[in-house]
């Protein structure tokens, strides 16, 4: 196949990934089928619309005869895991929400969309999936054995721990390396979100698979004394009557 008819073959993904929704009406009305076109990558029209937060595009995407919001991707993504990594995408979230996108579904790695909010520290989005009928469940492990808690503390973000123990999220559980999310938070320098997740009661005894404590990962040594982690979680500790 030539370059011009792979772009003509493809063209709906271009513009709905370029924002070109007049393109993309005009296709449609032209063929509807291309809507579920697969293209090299293995996304349909709906995935490269949602990665580029085309709000307009997905709506009409989305109002097709044929459309499934949970489609995958060859890589098991859905529209509703894109866009769960995409700033600023709510109303795309929104839209696929109202479609009755499965907030729960995993792609190949285990993973739901609540894993990529709590990555991206998009604590809005993550509201919006607790909020839906049926709600997004904390309590789902990946394949590398970890819940969506796991990776809010490895970035640091004590609002989108606290909302993820608020919505039942185990506080101790262990990844495949034995890292608890205690254990990430630590490891990644984030002294405040250590603290919140040992306020929460977390395990301190707990040892990863080499055999270190959570303290025991601590950046210290590539730390100015002000700031070094260990020493400031001890001191909060101390000063919220938490015995490490």
């Amino acid at each position: 196949m030539s370059s011009s008819q792979q772009n003509e073959k493809y063209a709906i993904h271009a513009a709905a990934r370029e924002g070109k929704s007049t393109v993309v009406e005009s296709l449609l009305n032209a063929d509807p089928k291309l809507s579920q076109r697969k293209d090299d990558d293995g996304r349909l029209p709906i995935h490269w619309a949602a990665s580029s937060n085309q709000q307009a595009i997905v709506l009409l995407l989305s109002q097709q005869k044929t459309f499934d919001p949970d489609v995958e991707d060859d890589s098991g993504w859905t529209p509703l895991m894109i866009a769960a990594s995409v700033k600023d995408a709510d109303a795309v979230v929104d839209i696929l929400l109202q479609r009755g996108a499965d907030v729960n579904q995993k792609n190949q790695n285990g993973q739901t969309a609540l894993h990529f909010v709590a990555s991206k520290n998009n604590l809005e989005v993550a509201r919006k999936l607790f909020a839906n009928k049926p709600p997004a469940s904390s309590r789902v492990r990946d394949k590398r054995g970890q819940y969506p808690l796991h990776r809010a503390a490895a970035v640091g973000s004590t609002p989108m721990v606290k909302l993820l123990l608020e919505n039942r999220s185990p506080l101790n559980a262990t990844d495949v390396a034995g890292y608890t999310a205690l254990h990430h938070a630590v490891a990644e320098g984030h002294g405040d979100t250590a603290i919140a997740l040992l306020k929460a009661g977390a395990e301190t005894d707990k040892r990863d698979s080499d055999g270190y404590l959570a303290l025991d990962l601590a950046p210290d040594k590539e730390l100015t004394e002000a700031k070094q982690v260990r020493k400031y979680i001890e001191r909060e500790a101390e000063n919220e009557g938490i015995e490490l």
